[in-house]
């Protein structure tokens, strides 16, 4: 099981290191946007911290410890939105676990891997190669936590420091090994809401370039953003949203080259026996995205 660490591409301005911070811890080097992998580790800490876990990240509250932003116990309660992406969360992570594994593919892709651990934590099949991109304050600051704990990855794991908006980040990918010409199972897990349209489409545009026949793309159904509800402790996240391709993703899709299935939030809340929050029943239906390659 090994890390490959290949030279870095070219950043965002925002993103790259510079004298001014080069002894300031890694977390704090992370962009706005980076920083709300933070966010979604309090989820997953929050959730494997309960009696009956939808599952267990051992990892997660090291991260958002580090980070300087753990739990707050007897916290204030949250609001309707905030409890709509709190099981949100919880409920993308254990799908997404569950349908890659079942997927099956040797070469698993994850873009904008933020803190994900599932390299770790999940049972791979032997011979499945784990490909992760972020930008490099990222992939730093995890690898440095995961060493820390002594984190062994259960698949051959290879980071790739890219910036996603770069047009080369396809060639670091193929030079790390990845062939385009076998399946593969891609994860874009809350990525393209901090995305506009016209970004979404070219990311989007680009997988499918590198996506053989059968390939999995596993993505979010996409949310109206200029219909985002105003909640206290949640507008530095909301104001980042820049919306992507919206509802409208399984139709961009299904025309480019893939076929789609929905399924909704709130099946996977009754599957697993979680109840929606209020405000969450009876509006517009979210969801997760599997598009199969044709």
């Amino acid at each position: 099981m090994t890390t490959q660490e290949p030279a870095r591409p070219g950043l965002p301005a925002a993103e790259q290191s510079s004298p001014a911070h080069s002894g300031r811890p890694a977390a704090e080097r992370l962009s706005p946007v980076s920083r709300t992998a933070v966010a979604v580790a309090r989820v997953r800490a929050y959730e494997s911290a309960q009696p009956d876990p939808l599952f267990t990240d051992p990892y997660a509250l090291a991260f958002v410890t580090a980070a300087g932003h753990p739990p707050r116990p007897g916290g204030a309660p949250l609001g309707p939105f905030a409890q709509r992406l709190l099981l949100h969360g919880i409920l993308r992570t254990r799908h997404y676990d569950d349908r890659l594994l079942a997927v099956g593919a040797r070469q698993v892709v994850l873009l904008a891997a933020g803190l994900d651990t599932r390299a770790h934590r999940l049972p791979w099949p032997d011979g499945t190669r784990l490909f992760e991109l972020d930008l490099p304050p990222v992939l730093a600051f995890k690898d440095r936590i995961l060493a820390e704990r002594g984190a062994r990855p259960q698949c051959e794991r290879i980071t790739l420091p890219a910036d996603l908006t770069d047009p080369g980040w396809p060639e670091l990918l193929r030079s790390a090994g990845f062939d385009p010409g076998q399946p593969a199972a891609w994860l874009v897990e809350g990525l393209l809401v901090y995305l506009d349209a016209d970004q979404a489409a070219q990311l989007l545009t680009t997988v499918g370039e590198l996506s053989a026949p059968g390939s999995r793309l596993l993505v979010e159904k996409g949310r109206d953003t200029s219909r985002t509800p105003v909640e206290e402790g949640l507008t530095e996240m909301t104001a980042l949203w820049r919306g992507g391709l919206g509802p409208g993703t399984a139709d961009w899709l299904d025309t480019h080259g893939w076929t789609t299935r929905f399924t909704a939030l709130d099946e996977l809340a009754a599957t697993h026996g979680r109840l929606l929050p209020p405000g969450v029943a009876g509006g517009e239906p979210s969801g997760f995205l599997e598009a199969v390659r044709s």
